[in-house]
């Protein structure tokens, strides 16, 4: 049951016009080893699920400023010039969502929900053209929950049989996206033996959790 693999063999699962969900706030909780090995990768016309798209030739932000993201779905992409730019020149599509509406979405995939009412948004620019409905008196929208082909998320610690423990805001979106895609590929800090993880520390269990990859130091 050996789980670890490269980053380059993780890259090398994602295929063009794949639709990914990679964890992360910023670059905090983010994946960037496999990331990096993606870059080398050549893949494009990505589809990604991210809180944002990385920062100017950090993380996402590489891709995007090679222009192998062809649609974006997130909450904040205002930080990276890069992909406010790609979107105004009509290279990249974007789907702006709130951001605990983001979260929901992708929780309801992993739980096999196909959809969900919320009121965030209803009546703005944000929510045209989807589903409106009012119930007890109030506005709600239909939100689709979000899946993907691949979850590249990020860790702190893993066991050998890939039981998975964050660190503190690290943690963000990696759980819920370890149960909404395909396949799993987590970059952790570091691997310890079976066993060696408290039950009660664990918070994504092993069955969720395809493999694993080793974080490299940033290369500056």
């Amino acid at each position: 049951m050996n789980k670890l693999i490269s980053a380059m063999e993780a890259a090398s699962m994602i295929k063009d016009g794949n639709r990914i969900m990679v964890g992360g706030f910023g670059l905090v909780g983010c994946p960037l080893t496999i990331l990096r090995s993606l870059q080398q990768s050549g893949t494009a016309k990505l589809e990604i699920i991210s809180n944002n798209l990385g920062e100017p030739g950090k993380g996402l932000g590489v891709l995007v400023k090679e222009k192998r993201v062809r649609k974006g779905i997130g909450s904040y992409f205002t930080s990276n010039p890069d992909v406010v730019k790609a979107y105004q020149m009509g290279e990249l599509d974007i789907e702006l969502l709130p951001q605990g509406t983001l979260s929901e979405a992708i929780r309801a995939g992993g739980a096999g929900i196909a959809a969900f009412y919320t009121p965030v948004g209803a009546g703005t620019e944000i929510t045209k053209g989807k589903e409106e409905r009012e119930i007890e008196g109030k506005k709600y929208i239909l939100q689709p929950s979000l899946k993907a082909d691949i979850a590249l998320i990020k860790a702190h610690k893993a066991d050998e049989l890939g039981n998975l423990v964050y660190i503190k805001s690290a943690r963000n979106f990696n759980p819920i996206m370890a149960t909404a895609a395909k396949v799993v590929i987590a970059e952790v800090d570091q691997i310890v033996k079976k066993g060696e993880l408290s039950p009660e520390e664990i918070v994504t269990p092993h069955l969720f959790v395809d493999y694993l990859v080793m974080k490299e130091e940033e290369i500056q």
